[in-house]
């Protein structure tokens, strides 16, 4: 809803009361879901240009070049509060939402990233949660034909009641041949193509401004949209025909706001004239708010010359799509509706599109960091119950769901990041970040964010191209909460720009706290990273390879898997060296490596556990603990022949690969785990769901 604040200021700018539709559109338009107008000023703090950047921030999706001949589309959104109210529909809709703003830059959509946030699985609702979100994106994404090639899972409490579900789709188009979303040319068409407009998803834009209720489920059902892939699909062949004439001006989806947000973005820079009857609609006895505010899903809104509007309409045709020329661009910068002659929305462009008041909140710093305090238990009680959290153990029930290679590109996925082929290169990608780290430092683990996706890149010998980012945090009513935020903002953008990565698009998912169990979720500021090298296909080390261990490892236990599980408490991780990711992209890229991953949650264990569970390993000193379960980052697990391979870097030589069992010693101790105990443990997530 506006706040009396705005409704004032409105009727002041205007000088008269306003219209139904004319709300609804600032309600959706100025919320902050479309508007961003807690996160503006820091956002531009961000380093958004690089020398691949063809289009940065505020298109549907950003442009960069991998080659001479080949561009990515990268976006990224967030689907947080449908998906609680309606798991299956809220995370298909976001799946279908983040690649229509791909398929909007002419772009061919051929991959997808998934980081997911749920509350603790031994919560039946957080698991029917958990169940019907995967179900929703892999059935979406599977009929598509666009593969789902990484993901995250995360599990804390503090999600119970508001799960995040955020998105990356990248397509691929011609970098002299892409599309953007603001209009042309006055005169041209407005033409809208795809399904009907019905009343489902109606102030979906708001709602996902607000924090939510206990009676969500129930009150809050019609914001949620409902999806149908197969006619996406046609939409996207459609669309990317229609691109291929060279006919379109430029081309939108309509998602946050509906017809009323994508048109009166995709006109800013002009003006708009439409005729609200004249949309295709799915129900009688629409009113033009419902018409204008509906978002309806897998529809696509083009500019076109008068002229081309009858060939654009027989592509739709051929592919089943019914369209409708709904209006015209205009020179005058309004924005105005009309329904059967009435006029029924008549603004200043300027002020509905980019002219809400930016907020000004409270900040006050805190302390979340407590004193370590030894967990009791045998060093082989505390790995197995490390091992057995669900953000180590194997994530094939949920990636069994996705068809990974559909479009035939997948090299290899389930590792550090995914491999697709693209031209004669490979395409890496990688996504997620540590919330647990993030709310104890959030400065710290959002710069840690950024050098551990690096670093997963890096160990498939990939070079980061572009980040694209989720910033979801509670209600920035919050003092703490706003504070979160900036040094957030303030972390990924330093970090970035070390490390040369340009921050090309994103979403802000505010307000994520739930009245029903009275929880704020952990400031969650999720990345995706897309970077290029050349294609290797993943080996496991041989018997005989050396395992090296390389960084520097320090007691951080704080928000680690081991603090998860034991309460121990503890610092987080200091800023990462971001000069050890080139290192271990040169090893990788030079072939001085046979394997190598990140060390992240669960540490130097749980690398050991996935990469090696076949092995000898000598731990210094005489306890293990800070050994085998801090999460310094920046540290790395390599699998090599000779030591030389690792001269001039800060490493030490741990053990082996070879033996019957991962077996760990330490002076005055030894730790031995089978591969069955391993694969009982990192098989967690599947007995939980299974049963």
């Amino acid at each position: 809803m506006l706040t009396a604040k705005d409704l004032a200021f409105l009727q002041n700018t205007l000088q008269r009361d306003l219209t139904d539709v004319e709300i609804a559109c600032f309600e959706n338009l100025w919320s902050e879901h479309c508007s961003y107008r807690s996160t503006k000023p820091l956002l531009k703090t961000l380093p958004t240009d690089g020398p691949g950047v063809l289009l940065g921030p505020g298109d549907d999706a950003a442009i960069v070049r991998f080659s001479d001949t080949c561009a990515i589309a990268i976006g990224m959104e967030s689907h947080n509060h449908p998906s609680y109210v309606d798991p299956y529909d809220g995370a298909a809709t976001g799946v279908g939402g983040i690649v229509r703003d791909v398929l909007s830059m002419g772009a061919r959509p051929i991959a997808l990233m998934d980081p997911l946030y749920f509350g603790t699985l031994d919560s039946e609702k957080n698991r029917y949660l958990l169940e019907h979100v995967v179900a929703g994106i892999g059935d979406y994404g599977n009929c598509i034909g666009v593969p789902v090639v990484r993901g995250e899972l995360v599990f804390d409490p503090g999600y119970s009641g508001n799960p995040l579900v955020n998105v990356v789709c990248v397509g691929v188009v011609h970098p002299d041949r892409y599309l953007t979303a603001r209009v042309k040319k006055p005169g041209s068409r407005l033409v809208l193509v795809g399904s009907s407009t019905g009343r489902d998803g109606l102030g979906g834009a708001s709602f996902a401004s607000r924090d939510l209720a206990e009676d969500a489920e129930a009150e809050d059902r019609p914001s949620v949209q409902i999806g149908d892939p197969y006619t996406e699909k046609l939409l996207i062949d459609a669309i990317l025909e229609m691109a291929e004439t060279g006919k379109i001006l430029s081309c939108r989806d309509l998602g946050a706001a509906g017809l009323a947000g994508g048109s009166s973005e995709m006109a800013s820079t002009f003006g708009a004239a439409l005729a609200a009857d004249r949309v295709h609609l799915r129900e009688e006895g629409m009113t033009p708010r419902e018409i204008m505010l509906a978002e309806s899903q897998e529809r696509m809104l083009i500019e076109v010359a008068a002229e081309d509007v009858p060939l654009m309409g027989s592509i739709a045709e051929k592919y089943d799509l019914r369209w409708s020329d709904i209006g015209e661009v205009i020179a005058e910068p309004r924005y105005i509706v009309t329904f059967y002659g009435k006029v029924v929305c008549d603004l200043p462009i300027d002020l509905l599109v980019g002219g809400a008041p930016c907020a000004v909140w409270e900040k006050r710093p805190y302390v979340a960091e407590t004193p370590f305090v030894r967990p009791e238990g045998s060093i082989k009680d505390l790995a197995l119950r490390v091992l057995s959290h669900p953000e180590v153990g194997r994530k094939d029930w949920v990636a069994e769901q996705y068809d990974k290679d559909v479009g035939l590109r997948t090299v290899s996925h389930g590792y550090d990041a995914a491999v697709l082929r693209l031209e004669d290169k490979a395409l890496a990608l990688s996504c997620g970040c540590n919330p647990r780290h993030i709310y104890l430092k959030p400065y710290e683990g959002a710069a840690n964010a950024v050098i551990e996706n690096a670093g997963n890149l890096a160990c498939v010998g990939a070079e980061p191209l572009c980040i694209v980012n989720c910033l979801n945090f509670a209600s920035p009513v919050h003092p703490e909460i706003f504070w979160q935020l900036e040094q957030c903002v303030l972390g990924l953008g330093d970090a970035a720009r070390q490390m040369g990565i340009p921050v090309v698009g994103g979403n802000v998912s505010l307000y994520n706290e739930s009245d029903e169990f009275e929880t704020q979720i952990k400031p969650t500021p999720s990345i995706g990273m897309a970077g290029r090298g050349e294609i290797r296909r993943r080996q496991p080390p041989q018997e005989g390879d050396l395992l090296g261990l390389i960084g520097s490892t320090r007691p951080d236990f704080g928000g680690s898997i081991l603090d998860a599980v034991t309460g121990c408490g503890g610092s987080a991780p200091d800023i990462a060296d971001p000069g050890i990711v080139g290192s271990i992209r040169t090893l990788v890229s030079e072939g001085e490596v046979a394997a190598a991953t990140d060390l992240s949650q669960g540490g130097l264990l749980a690398a050991l556990a996935t990469l090696a569970p076949r092995s000898a390993v000598r731990l210094p000193g005489d306890d293990p603990l800070e050994a085998l379960f801090s999460e310094t980052c920046g540290r790395f697990l390599v699998a090599f022949r000779e030591e030389s391979a690792l001269s001039g870097i800060n490493h030490r030589v741990i053990g082996s690969v070879g033996g019957d069992a991962l077996s760990i010693r330490w002076d005055g101790g030894e730790l031995a785990l089978t591969p069955g105990e391993i694969e009982t443990a990192l098989s967690c997530l599947l007995r939980t769901m299974r049963y």
